[in-house]
């Protein structure tokens, strides 16, 4: 989260109140929409398809209860009672006046979080594992080093007019858990065979309409030089990034046209040049972020009745095989709150269950939020001896649906309900397809699978990664979706595969059932999830199902 030592916090309300001028400019006629663009974007401020947008930066998905109270605080106040989750661990609201976003920043201001750079050409937010500081495979925790990007990167003077947007993930687990190949700088954890502590580098990466995994261009880049070369990768992306054109202006098109080895020549040159700069400051500052992200005081306590009450509560027991994960201290588990009950549009959340997640975290989880990157929100740190009894509250609040990871836990951007660069509705498709399957009560024995919407060719819902991805497009003014298979930002990174034409908004449900079906008929057993199975056997049975007059 944004330092909120009384200083930073001055600095936001100083932002706040730069904004609220420009806003009353705006308001009196004094500014132009054209004129206003540029300052608006910089506040994290969009104009979408029906009002005004505010992207909120939650750095690196970690927020806490009061924070949460903050949230719902805007979404009840200044909007229509809900906010979004989105896929880089943010959160958007959908409807504000522009009168009352300066408001909005002032609250959270106090609150020591921001808008500052969730838009416009500079360095985007930092994300990182959902499970950071929790996971069992965990190298080590990431957020201090996220944090200290965000720091860094936060108004860097140099970087606020990149070519483009730029976007770092960083992951700590021996899994990926923050898609890191898809990102245009790619972080990873991990310890060399002296034991040193360090990072795997990679560059390039990015989806929109042009998708490209990245490509490591550092295998072990040591801890104490993790600033210096990020720096040194965007200065010289900043040089050699396309400015003519920029829908090829991100720097996975310049690694592209310009080959990683000449890439990795000029980084390591501007390494070389910079890395004396930097006088130890910023050891100064990650020693200071550990200490602030170092792990709770966790319990040492037997499990109580936690296996008994799954044997008696059949819902709780679905809940606890789907929407936990292993945590590293015993005794504990990470839980999963998904946004994604029968008729729920995938992400929204309400100011009451905002409200309600905050008192959870504080009376079970250690005061610790996490928004992942699937729209869901996850309490990092609960002993099992408390889950049954946040199940009760999260059940009786509607928000303990069991299927985190199954096919109802839908990504999907807003689409054409919202978004004014959309080109058809996602959100309708997610419903449609998450109640059929709920209709045929098999979710469950399909197990584990990931389906992602995007409502354009920008791919703000990750298609692209999706074990099954779908796009929206217009064809000649007809809302038409393409399909794609084999997507993986994960276990092993792939960019999905069209295997044929796409199918209009009345047939992607039948499309998704065939699919479906395919899979059940051609696994080799019950554990094997779809993209294995898609991996085993290849397309062409998945294609005949897409399109069985073709077969």
């Amino acid at each position: 989260m944004f330092d909120a030592r009384p200083q930073h916090n001055e600095y936001l309300r100083h932002r706040a109140q730069q904004f609220r001028q420009q806003v009353e400019r705006r308001l009196d006629g004094s500014l132009t929409e054209d004129e206003f663009r540029p300052l608006r974007l910089m506040n994290g401020v969009y104009l979408q398809l029906h009002a005004y947008m505010l992207r909120v930066a939650i750095p690196y998905g970690t927020i806490s209860p009061d924070q949460m109270r903050t949230l719902a605080l805007l979404a009840g106040k200044w909007d229509k009672g809900y906010g979004h989750w989105t896929t880089r661990q943010n959160i958007q609201y959908n409807w504000p006046k522009l009168v009352d976003i300066p408001d909005m920043l002032d609250a959270l201001a106090d609150a020591g979080l921001h808008a500052i750079q969730t838009s416009g050409n500079t360095i985007r937010n930092v994300t990182t594992d959902a499970y950071a500081g929790a996971a069992a495979d965990e190298v080590i925790d990431p957020r201090p080093y996220a944090e200290l990007l965000r720091a860094w990167s936060t108004d860097h003077a140099e970087f606020q007019f990149l070519p483009r947007k730029f976007k770092i993930a960083i992951s700590g687990g021996e899994k990926d858990r923050a898609v890191i190949a898809a990102h245009d700088i790619g972080l990873r954890l991990r310890r060399n065979e002296q034991g040193e502590l360090g990072f795997q580098v990679w560059i390039g990466g990015g989806l929109g309409r042009t998708p490209i995994l990245g490509q490591v261009v550092r295998e072990f880049l040591p801890e104490g030089d993790l600033l210096p070369y990020v720096e040194a990768i965007i200065s010289a992306y900043n040089l050699s990034g396309r400015r003519d054109n920029k829908y090829k202006a991100r720097i996975k098109i310049t690694v592209a046209e310009r080959g990683l080895d000449v890439m990795r020549d000029e980084i390591e040159a501007e390494f070389l040049n910079r890395r004396s700069t930097f006088t130890g400051a910023d050891q100064e500052l990650l020693a200071e972020f550990k200490a602030v992200f170092s792990p709770p005081a966790f319990r040492n306590e037997e499990d109580g009745d936690f296996e008994a009450q799954r044997a008696a509560n059949p819902g709780f027991r679905s809940w606890t095989d789907t929407n936990l994960s292993a945590h590293k201290a015993p005794g504990y588990a990470s839980a999963m709150v998904t946004f994604k009950a029968p008729g729920q549009t995938p992400g929204d959340a309400s100011a009451e269950q905002m409200r309600l997640l905050a008192d959870l975290a504080e009376r079970y989880g250690h005061h610790d939020l996490r928004v992942s990157h699937d729209q869901n929100i996850v309490l990092p740190h609960v002993h099992k001896s408390d889950l049954y009894a946040l199940y009760q509250e999260l059940k009786a609040a509607g928000l303990a649906t069991a299927n985190a990871g199954l096919i109802s836990d839908i990504v999907a951007c807003p689409g054409m309900d919202y978004c004014a660069l959309a080109t058809a509705r996602s959100i309708p498709i997610a419903q449609e397809i998450a109640d059929h399957f709920r209709a045929r009560d098999i979710e469950d024995e399909i197990g584990k699978i990931d389906i992602r919407i995007s409502g354009c060719i920008n791919a703000c819902g990750h298609h692209h990664l999706g074990h099954i991805g779908i796009l929206g497009l217009d064809r000649a003014g007809v809302e038409n979706y393409q399909i794609t298979l084999g997507g993986d930002g994960y276990d092993i990174p792939a960019i999905g595969q069209k295997p044929g034409a796409g199918f209009p908004a009345e047939e992607v449900v039948g499309a998704i059932d065939r699919l479906i079906d395919t899979y059940l008929d051609l696994r080799d057993s019950a554990e094997e999830r779809f993209i294995d199975a898609y991996r085993r056997v290849g397309a062409a049975p998945f294609k005949a199902a897409l399109y069985p007059a073709d077969a």
